[in-house]
């Protein structure tokens, strides 16, 4: 597998420079003005492709040919909707390495991420498709009030869906928001984040290649601020699927519920995840479940840990078990075979972790490891390299509230789980959470009083991230989502559907 990895990146790279037009469907060329260039964190003199912004004026053509694709895609039985996206997952197996050096390159995962997104991406079509299957295509039986009447309820679709992907997870949130709401028989228009533009154009013709018709899947290149708004705000866009920063989601939300009726809204938004470490746990699990969940790709995770609640007696042991595996996380170009963390996606991020090591030190708080101590930080290309950094930190402290997408956690001591809880809770997000407890009341209170979506019970594969389709549901509370019930899980499909009720009487 290392051997075709390095082969497909090798590929990657020999084909490089090349320009993607703006299309309307799969092919109808639109003239741009501006442009994306997508760009290798890694090394940031490597350029990778250039991908043409889509007009705002080209937009009404581009909503009135998925409004008619969805038309005759929606009247097309559940089944041989299933069997087309069941067919794009194959084609995105089939491509597992184009696809996984594609996202390595020009999101700077490093392989093993880079693999776990493409196959996320197929096993969530799969996953969705299973759960239009389980509904017997969304219909069930009603009672009735008279024998010769006949009910039932319907999910039918809404029509036409916008999908904003994040750069994060390129492949599997793009592919899993937009292929939910093509087996809920709605047409996609997809705006991936413009840090990523080349992973959506392969899933364009992964789509293309599917069999699924002209017009039901889009792609519409561009900024967020100018092509993003304008499709969530066009009279033609039924729904809107977003992850991303809670203030642009609020904001979706906002220009959803503002026009002649309110459009569904489904969101992802964030996370500041906790881990609770109490005196039974074993420490050695917990300090490697810790620094996965904090460091796994370079803190850029919804999901991330960016603070851990540690207990008073085992504070000292634990803090010390903590750094001795983060030293063995290697800084390093994210295609090479030994890099533990690659880059953050863009400057920004640089600046926002400089900004996050400077106020470390005020009001109390302490670094207590940096990564660049480490001798095997070098040699590194110009690429947004940071290094990732444990700080003891107040509870109240800026930095234990703020969600800052890098390798970046805060260590609270507590003297009790009631105090640790309290904490915990302590934040409007309300994402992931984990504990390490031999105790089964301790997990059972965590159970029952965390407020986040997705909760962890001493998993040393990683504290508080790893949900996988059909596997751990992925729904954020309170500021960190939309809709109560989440991606992965088993009720998202249905959220891209209305019911209607039909009675008939015989």
């Amino acid at each position: 597998m290392e051997k075709a990895f390095e082969a497909a990146i090798s590929a990657q790279r020999k084909n490089l420079g090349m320009e993607f037009p703006a299309v309307i469907g799969y092919g109808k060329k639109i003239g741009s003005v501006d442009h994306i260039d997508s760009i290798n964190p890694s090394n940031t003199s490597e350029h990778l492709h250039r991908f043409g912004a889509f007009p705002l004026a080209a937009l009404d053509e581009m909503v009135d040919l998925s409004t008619k694709a969805q038309k005759s895609w929606a009247a097309q039985s559940w089944e041989d909707r299933i069997t087309v996206v069941r067919r794009a997952a194959s084609i995105i197996r089939t491509r597992r390495m184009e696809l996984s050096a594609a996202v390595c390159l020009e999101a700077g995962k490093n392989r093993i991420e880079s693999f776990g997104d493409v196959d996320e991406s197929a096993d969530l079509l799969d996953y969705y498709a299973d759960q239009v299957v389980a509904a017997g295509g969304h219909f069930r039986p009603l009672k009735r009030l008279l024998p010769n009447e006949e009910t039932g309820s319907f999910l039918r679709p809404y029509g036409v869906f916008a999908v904003i992907s994040p750069f994060n997870f390129p492949a599997a949130l793009a592919a899993g928001m937009s292929g939910a709401a093509i087996l809920g028989g709605n047409s996609v228009i997809l705006k991936p984040s413009e840090e990523t533009p080349w992973t959506g154009e392969l899933l364009l013709g992964v789509m293309r290649d599917s069999g699924l018709p002209e017009g039901v899947f889009q792609i519409c290149q561009g900024r967020g601020q100018s092509i993003g708004a304008a499709l969530v705000s066009h009279h033609g866009i039924a729904g809107v699927a977003f992850t991303g920063s809670v203030k642009t989601g609020m904001e979706i939300h906002r220009t959803c519920g503002s026009g002649r009726w309110i459009k569904p809204c489904l969101m992802e938004l964030g996370g500041k995840n906790g881990a609770i470490i109490m005196p039974s746990a074993n420490l050695d699990e917990a300090a490697e479940g810790c620094v996965k969940s904090a460091f796994g790709l370079t803190g850029q995770k919804c999901s991330a840990l960016s603070r851990i609640m540690v207990h008073a007696d085992i504070r000292k042991e634990f803090t010390t078990k903590l750094l001795e595996r983060a030293a063995t996380w290697k800084v390093a170009e994210a295609s090479a075979a030994d890099c533990g963390l690659g880059p953050v996606i863009n400057a920004a991020g640089v600046a926002r972790n400089d900004r996050a090591i400077a106020l470390a030190s005020t009001n109390g708080g302490k670094i207590i490891y940096r990564h660049e101590n480490c001798a095997d930080r070098l040699p590194l290309p110009a690429g947004h390299y940071v290094m990732p950094t444990f700080a003891e930190l107040d509870p109240n402290h800026d930095l234990m509230q703020q969600e800052l997408f890098l390798p970046f956690a805060g260590l609270t001591e507590v003297r009790s789980l009631d105090q640790a809880l309290a904490i915990l809770n302590q934040t409007d997000f309300g994402l992931t959470a984990g504990i390490f407890s031999r105790d089964d009341r301790d997990i059972t209170r965590f159970f029952d009083e965390a407020e986040a979506g997705v909760l962890y019970a001493n998993r040393k594969t990683g504290a508080t991230t790893g949900a996988w389709p059909g596997v751990q549901s992925f729904c954020g509370w309170k500021a960190s989502g939309a809709s109560g019930k989440g991606g992965c899980g088993p009720y998202y499909v249905e959220q891209f559907m209305r019911e209607q009720s039909r009675t008939r009487m015989r």
